[in-house]
């Protein structure tokens, strides 16, 4: 996991849609990212995956009663496509810890375990205030 310093580069294709910070909201994160990934003529997997696990993270660990979370799909130069998970828990940041055994009872850890397998890169950036946002970061060029 990256603490990020500086900002993503300048998208060639942005999508971005707020989804209520349930159950539900978080598996229409993972089918609206399917379908925008296919309307823009890119690969959706391992994609939706990623988007499905920091959807399910952000409903059940990021989730402020009457707020919603903030699902984000950036491709940029060369062929890069980076997903955005903002909720509005800040205070709660991810850790690699949740994903060795033993580590922290609170959430199984699984998701981010799988994420950091699925993704070229990953990290989490706070702000803006009170929020969070998980990222995720495949490298198009070099997936089949």
């Amino acid at each position: 996991m990256n603490q990020e310093i500086t900002a993503p580069q300048t998208p060639l294709r942005q999508f971005a849609v707020p989804l209520s910070a349930t159950r539900r909201g978080a598996r229409l994160a993972r089918l609206l990212a399917t379908e925008q990934l296919r309307s823009w003529g890119l690969p959706f997997d391992p994609a939706r995956l990623i988007v499905a696990e920091l959807a399910t993270n952000a409903a059940m660990h990021g989730r402020v009663p009457g707020r919603s979370f903030r699902l984000g799909l950036i491709v940029t130069a060369p062929a890069t496509l980076r997903i955005e998970v903002t909720d509005a828990r800040g205070e709660q940041l991810p850790s690699r810890a949740r994903g060795i055994a033993g580590a922290e009872p609170t959430g199984s850890g699984h998701g981010l375990v799988l994420v950091e397998a699925l993704a070229d890169r990953w990290g989490v950036r706070t702000a803006p205030v009170p929020c969070k946002t998980v990222w995720a970061e495949l490298d198009l060029g070099t997936r089949g």
